[in-house]
């Protein structure tokens, strides 16, 4: 019971927590207007200290924040060291703080280039947007970039340049530089062909976020295919804790089969390996149907 309770406090803290802080933080400010209300009404507002409640919620969002995903492990593994009576399952948790870090970097990662590729599209857009306006394109990339973002760290050279008569293909292309911002690259096509030419900017731009539209749908699509097998391989990841979790409703102690006896270990070993390498194998099949689309 107190493992299965500190279990639940540590995905609440986790993540799940943030509708019961904030019905917390209702329910405590509620309180609180109504003994401010008493309070003048009975003359003793001054001496009433801030209530516990908001200040153990704040205390619960800051320990949340600092709590990362990855310590997960570690904690599931000081739970079954307890259960199991054996040092294995924390040395194996602490072994999984670094794999599950990087995971969730590199998802950190993905979101970031995918807002910023819809920064890029939004800027294509405003800019459009602004030209038809009747704005000269150094004018008109002023308020499209500030409005949308999408030129992300590098907004402060593209401006200058397009501010003081420099080089805006080649800052544009040096912003492209930036993870998801690749689309900046036929911006600064768009802008070389237009200043050069003379050929309309306007069009060339609805024409390009109507591509980069199309290509981020398509990622979308290809998610979403895929989003079954992805499914299916953590569920298949699963599948040891609940065979193991029936081993021990029915009695048969499966922990101390396999931390205490020499046949256990090498079951576990070598069960441990083969999951590595199926969940390895499949997210290598998924990220290369991913980059085949791309």
């Amino acid at each position: 019971m107190g493992a299965a309770a500190g279990l639940g406090a540590v995905a609440w803290l986790l993540g799940g927590g943030q509708a019961e802080a904030r019905r917390a933080r209702a329910l405590c400010a509620g309180g609180s207007a109504a003994r401010g209300g008493s309070a003048v009404a009975g003359g003793s507002a001054g001496d009433a200290g801030p209530p516990r409640w908001p200040r153990l919620v704040r205390a619960g969002g800051r320990l949340r924040r600092r709590l990362t995903v990855e310590w997960a492990s570690l904690a599931a593994g000081l739970v079954l060291a307890v259960l199991g009576a054996s040092v294995l399952p924390v040395v194996a948790g602490a072994a999984g703080v670094p794999v599950l870090r990087r995971v969730r970097r590199a998802a950190a990662d993905r979101r970031r280039r995918e807002s910023r590729a819809d920064a890029v599209i939004a800027l294509c857009g405003a800019l459009a947007g602004e030209l038809r306006a009747g704005r000269q394109p150094g004018e008109a990339l002023l308020p499209a970039a500030r409005d949308s973002g999408g030129l992300g760290g590098m907004q402060a050279a593209v401006l200058a340049a397009a501010r003081f008569g420099g080089d805006v293909p080649d800052a544009l292309a040096a912003a492209a530089r930036q993870p998801g911002a690749e689309g900046l690259r036929g911006l600064a096509a768009c802008w070389r062909v237009a200043v050069d030419q003379g050929a309309g900017l306007a069009d060339g731009l609805d024409r390009l976020e109507a591509a980069l539209r199309a290509e981020r749908d398509q990622r979308a699509d290809l998610r979403a295919q895929l989003a079954g097998a992805r499914a299916t391989a953590v569920m298949l990841a699963g599948l040891p804790v609940v065979g193991l979790a029936l081993g021990a409703a029915l009695g048969a102690d499966p922990l101390h089969v396999l931390l205490h006896t020499p046949s256990g270990s090498v079951c576990l070993a070598a069960g441990g390996v083969l999951e590595g390498l199926g969940l390895w194998w499949v997210l290598r099949i998924m990220r290369g149907a991913e980059e085949a689309a791309s």
